[in-house]
């Protein structure tokens, strides 16, 4: 079992995806990427490094940073949070394996990494992960996350790394497959199909009904495509019909006839309704009614209104372009099918029409009968009044609904979250 480190070198464009955690904590299967790393390649995981401040004199930026840090390390109770300052660093002890927590798909070359080598994806340039001989080494490569640090590069030619928020789309199913295996593989469900429901395929079918999981009489799954599990203490209600592969995480609820296809993952603590295909739930978010959600990603406590309807898949059967922020270009995704970004503590009322590629930013809150395109700014308050960008959603107005939410689980806010909250909203 190796020692590592987990970073994120904060190099990738992720937009609404990283506002309020690491690039690590993102689900970008039926795990996050941080969890995968651990399981996949016997990580015994150190620490985690988090972006830092940016420029100096940069104020906000800096409370973000440190707030981040904070809340990663709530987060996560088996590694310590690594901070970026000298004193720390040289600690490391040296041949520890520092990877980037923006991979999805770990490379075997990882595996294979010497002392003084460092994985590069050839792609972006960026270091997917390095070993290296002294403490000193680790300090200078925190401080730029320059491969020039180790002696020797060895390059990755595909792509295995977050860079653009899309890119949640273009590894999802083949990380979701893989998790789903593993999670399959390692757990067992009972002898007998639940009584009235209605098996299909025989791709493996894991129910933990061991732990408190329960699907009704009248459920329908479909393994003929692939895995389906439906984790500890999940339910699925009747008339629901599941395809896999698709993961129903601790504590989620599909309900009553809901459509749920395949290339789905459902985080924990999530309602979800209607007909869903290929979206990935971070957790904690609710879309408990009709309509229709397509090769999206949908960030922890957003609330999708009854009807909330969105395109994934352009009249003209085109390559899907995007903006990764509001103030870039537009890029090709690489996707014919790409629906919606959701950031965070995202609203939708009754029947909103969400375009092709759109991106909903952390905390917007989308009143208006037009349908949303292009990228909604942070903490936009839209409605037919004030179209998106034109008004701002009070950030004490925000942090006391957002509490109001997270109760609702039983949660409380952290002072840290709240700090990271007020530094995305500059307010």
């Amino acid at each position: 079992m190796p020692d590592a480190i987990i970073f994120d070198d904060g190099l990738g464009k992720l937009g609404a995806l990283t506002d309020l955690r690491a690039a690590f904590d993102l689900r970008t299967g039926a795990w996050t990427s941080a969890w995968r790393l651990r399981r996949l390649l016997d990580l015994n995981v150190l620490g985690l490094v988090t972006p830092g401040a940016g420029a100096a004199g940069d104020s906000r930026a800096a409370t973000r940073a440190a707030a981040l840090a904070t809340v990663t390390s709530e987060y996560h109770a088996y590694a310590k949070q690594i901070a970026r300052a000298a004193d720390a660093l040289l600690s490391i002890p040296a041949g520890t394996l520092v990877i980037n927590g923006r991979c999805v798909l770990p490379p075997e070359e990882i595996g294979r990494l010497e002392l003084g080598q460092a994985l590069v994806e050839k792609v972006t340039g960026h270091v997917i992960a390095a070993r290296f001989t002294k403490a000193e080494h680790y300090v200078e490569f925190f401080k730029s996350f320059s491969a020039s640090v180790a002696p020797w590069t060895i390059s990755v030619e595909r792509r295995v790394m977050l860079s653009r928020p899309w890119h949640i789309r273009t590894f999802r199913d083949q990380a979701l497959t893989q998790d789903l295996l593993d999670i399959a593989a390692g757990g067992e469900s009972s002898s007998e199909i639940p009584e009235g429901v209605t098996v299909i395929g025989d791709a493996p079918l894991l129910i933990r009904d061991d732990h408190g999981a329960k699907v009704y009489p009248g459920v329908i799954i479909d393994v003929e495509h692939g895995p389906v599990v439906i984790d500890e203490h999940a339910t699925v209600r009747p008339g629901a019909v599941l395809i896999g592969p698709l993961y129903v995480g601790r504590h989620a609820t599909v309900l009553d006839k809901a459509l749920i296809k395949s290339n789905t993952s459902i985080g924990p603590w999530c309602k979800v309704a209607g007909e869903v295909g290929g979206t990935i739930f971070q957790g904690y978010a609710n879309k408990a009614h009709d309509g229709h959600l397509g090769d999206s990603y949908v960030g922890q406590w957003a609330n999708l209104g009854a009807g909330t309807t969105n395109s994934n898949l352009l009249n003209t059967y085109g390559e899907v372009t995007m903006r990764a922020t509001a103030q870039d270009s537009l890029e090709r995704t690489g996707e014919q099918f790409m629906g919606a970004i959701i950031g965070d503590h995202v609203k939708t009322a009754i029947c909103t029409r969400i375009m092709t590629g759109a991106t909903l930013h952390t905390g917007a809150m989308i009143a208006m009968t037009a349908a949303v395109s292009g990228n909604v700014p942070p903490f936009a308050w839209c409605t037919d009044e004030h179209p998106p960008g034109t008004k701002t959603f009070r950030l004490d107005k925000f942090l006391d609904i957002a509490r109001t939410v997270m109760g609702r689980r039983k949660l409380t806010m952290s002072e840290a979250y709240a700090a990271l909250v007020g530094a995305v909203h500059g307010g």
